[in-house]
C-alpha cells in the first residue's frame, strides 16, 4: 500500500495524479490485478475523467457550483463548508482500476483526479494494488 500527498492551491481544484498512482502500481510488482485508489477525506473526492483536453476540467467544476454553490443560506453545516461535503458525496471517494500486464486498464483519454472542494490543503491519497506479481 502507498499513500500519496498533494497539496492543493485552491478551494476548489483538481489535480491529475495518474502519473502518481502508476508510480504506486510500478513499484507493487502486481501484474494483473486491482488497483484501489481512496481519499480518506470528507471534502475531497477521486474521480476518472478525460485528462487530455483542460476544458473537460473547467466544465465539470463550474457544473459542480452551479449544481452546488458554495454560499447557500440553507446550508446547516456549522463549519460553513456544506458545498464540499456534498460535492465529495456525490462523487465519491474510491475509484477501482484493473491492472493488466503491471499497468493500469485506463482507456486512451482517461486521467485520475483527486478533486480538492475545501483547500487548500495537503491530502492523502491511498492506494492499495491487489494482484499476482
Amino acid at each position: 500500500m502507498g499513500v500519496i500527498k498533494v497539496k492543493t492551491t485552491k478551494r476548489t481544484s483538481f489535480v491529475n495524479i495518474t502519473h502518481l498512482v502508476r508510480e504506486e502500481v510500478r513499484r507493487s510488482g502486481v501484474r494483473s490485478g486491482l488497483c484501489v485508489i481512496y481519499v480518506p477525506h470528507t471534502t475531497a473526492a477521486v474521480f476518472i475523467n478525460e485528462g487530455a483536453d483542460p476544458d473537460v476540467i473547467k466544465d465539470i467544476s463550474y457544473a459542480l457550483e452551479k449544481l452546488i454553490p458554495w454560499e447557500d443560506k440553507a446550508y446547516a453545516h456549522a463549519e460553513g463548508n456544506s458545498a464540499a461535503h456534498i460535492r465529495s458525496a456525490i462523487i465519491g471517494n474510491s475509484r477501482v482500476v484493473p491492472v493488466e500486464n503491471g499497468a493500469l486498464l485506463l482507456g486512451t483519454w482517461e486521467a485520475i483526479f483527486l478533486a480538492e472542494f475545501d483547500g487548500p490543503r495537503e491530502r492523502k491519497v491511498v492506494v492499495k494494488v491487489i494482484g499476482e506479481s
